[in-house]
Order: C-alpha cells, then sequence, then structure tokens
C-alpha cells in the first residue's frame, strides 16, 4: 500500500497561550499521518512563545518559527514555505479541528482531483451553533468568501499564486487567496460533516472586523481582480449596506430571505 503524503498544518499565533496547546493537540489527535504541526509565533506580547516551545520539546512533530509582528498573511507564507508536506491546512491558533477532517479532506482532493477541500464548520466559545455559509461557485466567490481559512490544498498551488497577500494586514486575506488560486480553474469540493470548529471570543477577528477594513478589501480585490471580478459580475465588486434588524423580520416574515434579494448597494471606487 502506497504511504500517505504528508500534510502540514500552519498555526499562525499572536497573544493566543490560551488556546493555542488545545488547537495543537486537535491536531496531534487526527487520525491521519504523516503530519508536521508548524507554529508561527507572529511577535506574540504574551507567553505562546513558551506554550510553543513546551509543544515541540513534547511531540516530535511540532516546529517553531518565531518573527517580528507582521500580520496573518505574512505568518502564514513563512510556515507554508518551511513546510515540507505536500498538502497544506492553515489553522489560527485558537481554533481547532475534528479528528477525520485531514484524512477525509485528503481523500477526497485526491479522489476528486480538486484544487480546494474545506467541511461543514462549527462556532463555540461566546456563541455556538452551525456557521452557515452560501454554496461554492466562482460567480459567489467574486461577490463573497464562503471558504474558510481552514481548508486543504496543495502547497505547489500556494507558490503559483504568490502566496498570501501580506499587505492585507487588516484581515480577509484568505477571501483574496482562493479568488488568487481558483480564478484560473480548479474544483472545490466539501466534505459534508463538521471538521472544524470556530472559536468565538471578545478578540475573534470574524467579530472585530470592521467596516473600514471591509472597503479596502472590497477596493483591493477591485483592483487586483479586476478581470475575474468583472467577468463573474458584470461590473465591480460592490459592498452592500447593512439591512437593519427589523427590516430582516420583516423580509423574513415576507420569506423573501429565501430569495435572491438584491439589497440597496453602492459602490466602492478605487
Amino acid at each position: 500500500m502506497a504511504e500517505n503524503e504528508k500534510v502540514s498544518v500552519v498555526i499562525p499565533c499572536y497573544n493566543h497561550e490560551k488556546y493555542l496547546r488545545e488547537t495543537v493537540l486537535s491536531v496531534l489527535n487526527s487520525d491521519y499521518s504523516p503530519l508536521e504541526v508548524i507554529i508561527v509565533n507572529d511577535g506574540s506580547t504574551d507567553h505562546s512563545g513558551q506554550v510553543a516551545m513546551e509543544l515541540v520539546r513534547q511531540y516530535p512533530g511540532v516546529r517553531y518559527i518565531e518573527k517580528k509582528n507582521s500580520g496573518p498573511s505574512a505568518a502564514r507564507n513563512t510556515g507554508i514555505g518551511s513546510a515540507s508536506g505536500k498538502y497544506i491546512l492553515p489553522l489560527d491558533a485558537d481554533d481547532l479541528i475534528s479528528p477525520s477532517y485531514i484524512r477525509k479532506a485528503v481523500e477526497l482532493l485526491k479522489r476528486e482531483n480538486a484544487r480546494v477541500v474545506y467541511c461543514e464548520a462549527e462556532f463555540f466559545g461566546e456563541k455556538t451553533g452551525k456557521w452557515i455559509l452560501p454554496p461554492f461557485s466562482l460567480r459567489m466567490l467574486a461577490h463573497e468568501n464562503m471558504i474558510f481559512c481552514t481548508a486543504l490544498y496543495q502547497r505547489e498551488d500556494w507558490l503559483r499564486c504568490g502566496g498570501y497577500d501580506e499587505t492585507m494586514t487588516w484581515g480577509w486575506e484568505d477571501w483574496e487567496f482562493w479568488i488568487s488560486m481558483l480564478k484560473t480553474g480548479g474544483s472545490v469540493m466539501k466534505v459534508p460533516e463538521v471538521g472544524f470548529f470556530y472559536r468565538i471570543s471578545r478578540n475573534s477577528r470574524r467579530k472585530s472586523t470592521t467596516r473600514a477594513a471591509k472597503i479596502k478589501t472590497v477596493k483591493l480585490i477591485n483592483l487586483k481582480h479586476r478581470d475575474f471580478v468583472y467577468e463573474q459580475l458584470s461590473g465591480p465588486l460592490r459592498m452592500n449596506r447593512s439591512l437593519s434588524r427589523v427590516t430582516n423580520l420583516l423580509l423574513k416574515k415576507m420569506g423573501l430571505l429565501h430569495l435572491n434579494w438584491q439589497m440597496p448597494v453602492y459602490e466602492v471606487r478605487e
């Protein structure tokens, strides 16, 4: 029987000493091998480095890189650049994966010759429940992101598309990365069960994302991926105004939230 190909799980860490061990252990409890875990300390000011070094001493498959703080994109690129695995799975330092996620993702990627594989996901922490995301399509990807960062892909595809954009220090870098990787082709597959657990806490990037960050992201995608955006949307990416809670409730009662409801929009110009 042919040996499995190595998966490198890259964990950028900035001030997550509280959660880092739990995150790493969720990977080490995987039923897939061989694995390597690469912790990239992105200039943490807490004891994340000490926790990481304890894990390195305790588990042979864990590696540690320390670098000056420069944001999640640069931290991921640093880790992936040093990875020895054929496959890459990014994982933030406060999130978790199931024991079977990596194995099932690798099997699906190989069987379907997919470019990216992700799974069903759940929130935990301050918010719980299933993370409902729209189904993947290139048109939908041009409009919004529906693939969280903890999805499996080949390292050679990271090289081909130039890695994560390190100028995006405000977040949303995974959306731009998926566009870079997928706009030239390749299928996306989804493991039909929960394999990823996204922690919601006071400091979660998802909770703290600002409107200004969203506007910067829209501008960057319109500029950097104009060909893709215009092909998929027949014009520039536009940013929706948020509807009020009362309006959402009214639309739900009217049954309109289940339709392709077109909200008022404004164009974020370059």
